[in-house]
């Protein structure tokens, strides 16, 4: 592998689709001075193939407890207060059988069989191609 200044500091990464266009990647990275940090990078498919357009977040050790209660404040009000009666469980449930329609369709193209592959207007192949702006 080449050397890449800009992923050097990568220590791990999260990614996370979030519906046909939207994915969000979470990555923690070290500073010169061994100190860490993480990037939140919501990376969005442009209409029309464009290719995506990006928006991203640092966030700081020293902010870690008050962004996530923050965070976390904000998420119950809508649960609770604005949107009680609706299922957020929804998505994930969705995603699951996405992933495992996805998942029975590589098995069968694998085994040799017919399987047509699932067309995923949202693939984004690696976060390495994400991050190379």
């Amino acid at each position: 592998m080449d050397y890449d200044p800009k992923r050097q500091d990568l220590v791990k990464s999260l990614k996370v689709r979030a519906g046909k266009r939207r994915t969000y990647f979470l990555d923690i990275r070290r500073t010169k001075g061994d100190d860490f940090y993480i990037t939140m990078t919501e990376s969005t498919k442009r209409f029309h193939g464009d290719g995506y357009e990006r928006h991203k977040i640092f966030l700081y050790k020293e902010d870690f407890n008050r962004f996530l209660g923050g965070l976390e404040e904000i998420i119950n009000f809508v649960k609770t207060e604005l949107m009680p009666d609706y299922d957020f469980d929804e998505f994930d449930r969705r995603q699951a059988e996405y992933e495992a329609r996805k998942a029975e369709e590589e098995r069968l193209e694998q085994e040799g069989g017919e399987a047509r592959p699932y067309q995923d207007d949202d693939d984004q192949s690696s976060h390495d191609d994400q991050i190379n702006w």
